[in-house]
């Protein structure tokens, strides 16, 4: 169970981490840190400090009579996590399990954590002031409500996504069906 990116993912380095495994998180002014993953064919990026560990999907026990995209809860160092399939979630696609699949453990309020399965994770990004000037905004209206802005780095296209926005929206967390 790796918390942060590392040696056998591309793009990033054992440096990009602090003791303990956790994402490094580096004041710097101007400069905004996440964590980059994609869902579905969406690239998408949240703050460093709204995502509290990345690990590989576990065995999960089903909860009976929630929604398709609540997939179960995990058993994380003694607590029980919520893992959904933010991709059926957000587009109503299935996340298919591969090597690459990752979940992002994030801070729901004051209820604890819950486990977002992504497709994959592709390390932390930074945002200079001026790619932050030159965003766009998003023109899905299946994001629109988690996507502060789009920027570009490197020719793709990348949405900031909220993970607060997402753990308080009502739909998220009416998980019953």
């Amino acid at each position: 169970m790796s918390k942060c990116p590392s040696r056998s993912w591309p793009n990033t380095s054992a440096s990009a981490c602090a003791p303990g495994g956790v994402p490094e998180q580096i004041e710097a002014p101007g400069l905004w840190r996440g964590i980059a993953f994609r869902v579905g064919a969406r690239r998408l990026a949240s703050s460093i400090g709204e995502v509290n560990e990345i690990m590989v999907p576990q065995v999960l026990t089903p909860v009976p009579g929630t929604q398709p995209w609540l997939l179960g809860v995990a058993n994380v160092r003694g607590n029980l996590v919520p893992v959904v399939d933010l991709g059926l979630f957000l587009f109503g696609g299935a996340t298919l399990i591969g090597e690459r699949t990752r979940v992002l453990l994030v801070r729901q309020g004051n209820s604890g954590s819950v486990g977002l399965l992504v497709d994959e994770v592709s390390g932390q990004r930074s945002l200079t002031l001026e790619m932050q000037s030159d965003a766009e905004g998003e023109d899905d209206p299946r994001l629109q409500r988690f996507v502060e802005r789009n920027v570009r780095i490197e020719a793709q296209r990348l949405g900031v996504f909220s993970m607060l926005r997402l753990t308080r929206a009502a739909d998220f967390q009416q998980a019953a069906a």
